[in-house]
Formats: C-alpha cells, sequence, structure tokens
C-alpha cells in the first residue's frame, strides 16, 4: 500500500508564507490526481486544490483563489502546496490525498491519503 508523507506545517504569522510537499512512498506510483483537503477543528474535511497528474490542470477552492498554488513534480511522485496571504481562517491540518481523477477529489473523496500535516496561522 502506497503511503502518502506530507512536511511543511507549522506555526505561520497572518499574511505570511508555508509551503506543503506530499511525496509517495513508491516512486512508481501512478495516479491520475492528486490534491489537498484540509479539516479545521469542530470543521468537517474540506477540498483545498487539486491537479491532474499528466496534464497539470489545477482546481481551487474559492476560499484559496489567487493564495493557494498546487504544482507537481512528476519525476520525484511529489505534489506542492503554496499558500500565501495566510489568515487564520487557514487554520487546519492539511492532508494529501491521490484518486483515479480530479473529479473525485473535488467531490471530497479520494483512494489514498496521507496522515496530516497542521498548519497553524496566528493573528
Amino acid at each position: 500500500q502506497v503511503q502518502l508523507v506530507e512536511s511543511g506545517g507549522g506555526l505561520v504569522q497572518a499574511g505570511g508564507s508555508l509551503r506543503l510537499s506530499c511525496a509517495a512512498s513508491e516512486r512508481s506510483f501512478r495516479t491520475s490526481a492528486m490534491g489537498w483537503f484540509r479539516q479545521a477543528p469542530g470543521k468537517e474535511r474540506e477540498f483545498v486544490a487539486g491537479t491532474a497528474w499528466i496534464t497539470g490542470s489545477t482546481y481551487y477552492a474559492d476560499s484559496v483563489k489567487g493564495r493557494f498554488t498546487i504544482s507537481r513534480d512528476r519525476t520525484k511522485s511529489t505534489v506542492y502546496l503554496q499558500m500565501n496571504s495566510l489568515t487564520p481562517e487557514d487554520t487546519a491540518v492539511y492532508y494529501c490525498a491521490a484518486a483515479p481523477e480530479t473529479l473525485r477529489l473535488r467531490r471530497n473523496t479520494a483512494d489514498h491519503w496521507g496522515q496530516g500535516t497542521q498548519v497553524t496561522v496566528s493573528s
């Protein structure tokens, strides 16, 4: 079973930036879509961003458009989430996920999940 391992979370002040990374444990891992989700305390998990693995097409939740950028390095089986202009409302555990298609990610489902990384934005 492939594992997705996130890194890059931490504590940042409002207005700051963080870059999350998610690497598949197997370089031979093949997928069609990868993305990021987040879950804040007391809230449901929500889709943040997704990318089609082959074409690089990207999709974002309205709440992060213009501030977050998802990208992938196919040679490293790694997906990134660059987060800029962070606000306290972005505080959550961020999860990496993989799915057969981006539509499933946008419907808040996936086949593989990472363990999550905490992002805390202080005001």
